[in-house]
């Protein structure tokens, strides 16, 4: 039986560089957080936590959420962090998750098989080694953090996501090759470069 893992998928961006929210974003017909839901759901991470700020009424007409539970984050405008901290605070104490996979909304090359490795590769080793994706000479999300990490997520300030967190734990960590993983959408011109 597999270790219990939450998804979060953190969506609360306004994305002002870009213009449009870019949850919406059609890739290959699907909007973009449709697609990181769909991938989380594939992959057998559950239950799968997608966290909302700006636009969130728009996005919750336009994107099946159905199987998923949206957290609203009302500190959205801080940054990535309140995100984090949001979907960390929602996971289900009782539920004896051992750890969070982290994914943002805007990374069009994930997808299910690499989430499920990551998955794998997190019950070979009993939920006690974070999972980090690794593309452009980073490690990056999506990510795995065990329990033991819950309160150094929660601890995150600002625009700034979990990346730093994989560059200092003490924890050793499996790296897992993500092909394209550097690719996300911030800017209209990396829309024009997907498509």
């Amino acid at each position: 039986m597999r270790i219990p893992v939450v998804a979060i998928i953190v969506a609360a961006g306004a994305s002002s560089r870009l213009g449009q929210p870019k949850q919406l974003l059609p890739v290959d017909g699907e909007p973009l957080l449709q697609r990181a839901v769909r991938c989380a759901l594939e992959a057998g991470a559950g239950p799968v936590l997608v966290v909302l700020g700006a636009y969130r009424e728009r996005i919750e007409k336009a994107v099946e959420l159905g199987a998923t539970t949206v957290v609203a984050n009302a500190e959205w405008e801080e940054g990535m962090a309140s995100s984090i901290r949001a979907g960390v605070r929602a996971v289900d104490e009782g539920a004896g998750v051992a750890g969070v996979l982290l994914m943002t909304c805007d990374q069009p090359r994930i997808t299910a098989k690499h989430l499920l490795q990551m998955l794998e590769e997190f019950d070979a080793h009993e939920g006690t080694m974070p999972i980090a994706s690794t593309y452009g000479g980073v490690r990056g999300t999506p990510a795995i953090f065990p329990r033991a990490m819950f309160a150094d997520l929660l601890a995150l300030r600002g625009d700034r996501g979990a990346r730093g967190l994989l560059a200092k734990t003490s924890l050793p960590i499996v790296e897992i090759p993500l092909e394209g993983g550097e690719v996300d959408i911030d800017r209209p011109e990396d829309l024009a470069e997907l498509n």
